[in-house]
């Protein structure tokens, strides 16, 4: 079982910056995929940023690359969504999600892929 929890969001202006952590229990934090993803008002949750166990591989949607970086502190067991040049559309409860390993890397952009995930933190652009 693994309990994630997200924290950093906030209101910013439009071209600000903020960094997301998630913490997550389980001694077997390394070993997961993370993700995260995004849920804005009226709209359906959408894949931003994935990352593999040791972090050499990342994915992330059209709409945040060369914005946004996933990384990931196994030693403390956090993953982070660095969000740079942050536009109006960026605002959504941003969720963070573990897939156990055997769910492999291939779908790491998929909802369904994900076993456990956090209770989200609000992010607001002002434009």
């Amino acid at each position: 079982q693994v309990r994630l929890v997200e924290s950093g969001g906030g209101l910013v202006q439009a071209g600000g910056s903020l960094r997301l952590s998630c913490a997550a229990s389980g001694r077997t934090f390394s070993m997961y995929v993370m993700g995260w993803f995004r849920q804005a008002p009226g709209k359906e949750r959408e894949f931003v940023a994935a990352i593999t166990w040791n972090g050499g591989n990342t994915n992330y949607a059209n709409s945040v690359k060369g914005r946004f970086t996933i990384s990931r502190d196994n030693a403390k067991n956090t993953v982070y969504l660095q969000m740079n040049s942050l536009k109006f559309e960026d605002t959504a409860v941003y969720y963070c999600a573990a897939a156990r390993p055997e769910k492999g890397w291939g779908r790491n952009w998929s909802y369904a892929n994900y076993d456990y995930w956090g209770q989200g933190t609000q992010v607001t652009v002002s434009s």
